[in-house]
Parts: C-alpha cells; sequence; structure tokens
C-alpha cells in the first residue's frame, strides 16, 4: 500500500502561517445547552472518536525555511475538561468565553478541547473549540457527526519525529525544487492581480494605520451573542420576502451591518461568503473559497429577490473568483512574516467586509454531542489573543454564523465596532433592532456582565 501524502495543501500552509506570524489565529467554537444533565460516558466516548478521524491530527514543521509542511497523527487530549463549580444558565457564555481562551496549537498540542459545564438549574453546557488551522466549519463540523455516529477514520499519518531531520531535509529540499515552476507561475499571476486591483490595493495601504490606537491596548474576546430561530418562522419569512433561507440571513446580515455603520461609500453593504469546496474523502483542513456580495440594506426588509440575485450571480462566477484566491498560494512557503502581518491588516480594510458563514443543514448528530439531542446549539469563529488596539487598527470587523439543526436555526454575531462601547448588551440592543426590521421572532440570549472579555448571553429572551 502507497505511503499517505500528508503534506499540507497550500491554503492550510499559509493558514499556519499566518497564525504564527501574528501570534493569534482563528478559532471556532461549536456550543450546546442541555436544560438536563449531560451523559458524560457519551462525551468522553465522542472525545475518543473526535482523534480518530479528521481532527486526530496537529502539523509538524519543516526543517527548511521554505519547505512544505506534514500532517501527523495525534489523538486529542486525554479527557474532557469538567468544571468543578455549577454556575447559572445566565453565565454560560462567560465560560465559553473563558474556554477559547483555554491554549490551542495546531503544532504542539492539543489542536481543540472539550468542556463541559454543569449548571445550577439542573442543566449543563457542552463546548467544542478548535484551531481553523486544523479544519474549518464544514470540516469540524462533519468531524463530530462522524464521531457522534461512532464513524471513525484511519487518515494514515505518520507518528510526530517519524523523520529522522537528515531525511526530512533531503526530501523537503527535493519538494521545494520541484515546486519552484509553480512558485514562478504563482508569482506571475500575483502580479497581474494586484496590477489589475491596485485601485483597492493602493486604498487599503492608506486605510491600513489610519484607524485610531485604543488608548488601552489590550487582549480582548470580542463580543458575541447567540439567537435561535423556529426553523417553519423563518422560512415563512423568507418566502414573503421573495427570498430563501440563505438570501433572509445575507439581509439580516446587511442590515446588521447598515444599523453599525459597516457601509461603502455608496451605503451598500459588501458580505464575505465563504464557500465549501470539500468532497467526499477531503483532507484539507480548509477546503473553501470566498465569493463577496454586494447587496443594498435598505431593501433588506421588504424584498430579498435583489440580494438573492446579487447572491446568484456572485456564485455562478464562483469558478473565475476561485481561480484568482488559489492562483498566488503556491508562494505561501516563501513569503517572509512581515508580509504576512501587513497583509491581514490590508485584507481586512477593502470595502469593510461583513463575513457570512451559513454552514446551512446540519447533520441531526450533530446536535449530539452525547448522544443525545440538545435543547441549543451554535457555532461561532473568534480570535482570543486578538487586542483592542489591532481591532481597531483594522477598522474593526463584523461576523454571522448560522446553520439549521434540531427544528431550529441559531446566528451568532461577532463584532467590533471602532468607537462603539463593545459590549455584549449594545451588540445586543443592535441586533434585535436588525431582527425588528427584518420582522423575524426568534430567543436572543441575554449577556450576565457589561465587558467585552467575558460577558455573554444567558437566559434566552424571546423577541
Amino acid at each position: 500500500m502507497a505511503p499517505v501524502d500528508n503534506t499540507l495543501a497550500y491554503i492550510d500552509q499559509g493558514s499556519f502561517l499566518g497564525l504564527r506570524a501574528l501570534g493569534r489565529g482563528p478559532l471556532m467554537q461549536f456550543t450546546w445547552i442541555y436544560d438536563r444533565p449531560v451523559d458524560i460516558d457519551g462525551l468522553r466516548r465522542f472525545q475518543r472518536n473526535l482523534g480518530r478521524g479528521l481532527l486526530g491530527r496537529r502539523i509538524e514543521t519543516s526543517p527548511l525555511p521554505f519547505g512544505r509542511h506534514r500532517w501527523v497523527t495525534s489523538p486529542g487530549p486525554a479527557d474532557v475538561a469538567i468544571a468543578a463549580a455549577e454556575r447559572s444558565r445566565e453565565q454560560v457564555w462567560d465560560w465559553a468565553d473563558e474556554r477559547v481562551c483555554v491554549p490551542i496549537d495546531p503544532q504542539w498540542g492539543p489542536a481543540w478541547h472539550i468542556g463541559v459545564q454543569p449548571l445550577i438549574e439542573g442543566g449543563a453546557a457542552v463546548t467544542m473549540v478548535a484551531s481553523h488551522s486544523v479544519a474549518d466549519a464544514l470540516g469540524m463540523s462533519l468531524a463530530i457527526r462522524d464521531a457522534v455516529l461512532d464513524e471513525t477514520w484511519d487518515l494514515g499519518y505518520p507518528p510526530a519525529g517519524s523523520r529522522s531531520r537528515r531525511r526530512a531535509l533531503s526530501e523537503d529540499a527535493r519538494a521545494t525544487m520541484r515546486a519552484l515552476p509553480d512558485a514562478a507561475r504563482a508569482a506571475t499571476a500575483s502580479i497581474r492581480i494586484a496590477r489589475a486591483e491596485s485601485g483597492d490595493v493602493a486604498m487599503s495601504i492608506r486605510t491600513t494605520g489610519a484607524k485610531p490606537t485604543t488608548a488601552d491596548d489590550h487582549p480582548v474576546v470580542a463580543p458575541t451573542i447567540a439567537a435561535y430561530f423556529d426553523i417553519d418562522e423563518w422560512d415563512r419569512r423568507a418566502d414573503a420576502l421573495g427570498g430563501t433561507s440563505n438570501s433572509l440571513f445575507a439581509g439580516l446580515a446587511a442590515r446588521l451591518s447598515q444599523l453599525v455603520g459597516r457601509t461603502d461609500k455608496g451605503g451598500r453593504v459588501n458580505l464575505s461568503w465563504p464557500v465549501s469546496e470539500r468532497t467526499e474523502g477531503d483532507t484539507r483542513a480548509n477546503a473553501l473559497t470566498a465569493v463577496m456580495v454586494n447587496v443594498d440594506p435598505d431593501m433588506a426588509p421588504s424584498n430579498l429577490s435583489a440580494i438573492r440575485a446579487e447572491m446568484k450571480s456572485a456564485l455562478s462566477a464562483l469558478d473565475e473568483t476561485s481561480k484568482k484566491l488559489m492562483a498566488p498560494l503556491p508562494l505561501v512557503p516563501f513569503t517572509p512574516r512581515r508580509l504576512v502581518r501587513r497583509l491581514e491588516m490590508m485584507v481586512g480594510s477593502v470595502g469593510h467586509p461583513t463575513g457570512c458563514s451559513n454552514l446551512g443543514d446540519l447533520h441531526p448528530a450533530v446536535n449530539r454531542p452525547d448522544g443525545t439531542d440538545a435543547d441549543h446549539i451554535s457555532f461561532r469563529l473568534l480570535e482570543p489573543q486578538i487586542t483592542t488596539g489591532i481591532l481597531d487598527r483594522m477598522g474593526g470587523y463584523v461576523y454571522l454564523a448560522s446553520g439549521r439543526v434540531h427544528d431550529q436555526i441559531f446566528v451568532t454575531v461577532g463584532a467590533w465596532i471602532v468607537g462603539s462601547p463593545n459590549t455584549k448588551q449594545s451588540l445586543r440592543a443592535v441586533f434585535e433592532r436588525a431582527i425588528d426590521d427584518m420582522k423575524l421572532s426568534g430567543i436572543v440570549e441575554r449577556a450576565a456582565s457589561q465587558s467585552a472579555s467575558s460577558d455573554g448571553p444567558g437566559a434566552p429572551r424571546p423577541r
């Protein structure tokens, strides 16, 4: 049997190099809330199974400065982390914020972990946090599904340290030489793209560094809130507006962005939309591309047909967009860390995009980490090591995520608005206004405390 190619895809190496260059990287968090105690034995079985699937790996770096990194096997943490003291329901997201600050490292491990918080009211919360360098959102949801269903996957990766340094140097040097023609073509493509988009690049360079730096620059978990909607009511509202579930999510994102002032010069909103390219048996951590959809937020509350058409048009051009995004990737191993840090600020500044991640219909098993259905599930993306000053210099951000399972649609919103209070209370207030504008009815989680770094939603609030 031929050995498995455990070389990281260029996009995955880029994700990892970005983490190392910036000293931080995006983490994904699924959180389940049960109105009853959870089955700890079931959760431990779930954890063991996760270590025998797509998440059962970590990154081993090349000894060459420009070498390709490789996957090695890693079963993950030995056990779930069970909180010793009970907390109230309204403190669930304080605890969830704390869990995203528990160290994670895709190279040294653990690349993910699971925590359980017993609740005073008799229920419990379960949360799973993973590095985006090991799996994207869809990859993580599929890993969860397989682990719940006791379906394991032997990736065939070698153990860490299985190559001697001499062998690693020799193999990686030959691989680098073979990759030089691809890198040359990528350099040509990058120059062509830079010339075509010179206006946006120039604007991003001027914008970067122009944002005020917070006087008290400190690490922060940016405010995030969660809401839950009945699937049938959501779909009826989408139909009434001439849209789909996806375009209703886009319309809600556009309206929220308008309310917080995240629009372009024409008053329109740029929605940055990741699109999965994951196929059966795909072992890439980040099997995705992205499209940008420019929409009119004024139309969202009354008619989604224009937004739906804009999304359809963007998706029809996906092949060309994907080629443009992927063309420079062979240059990733040769990209200096200083340039990576500069590029992050530039990319975040162009068009003030609002991130939208719609996981769509999730497998029912994704809602059953202990083997039984949770009452609520949500997903969010965070960077816990980021600071207030960095967020201000980036011009802030707005990010929404959504998914459908267990007769509910969850929507999470994370945001940092330069010059605003940036508490979960203030974010919830503007999100509730966006929900009201879209004539939606759901449950918005309450925040237990005021600070951006430690508060979180608690007892549900009907809307």
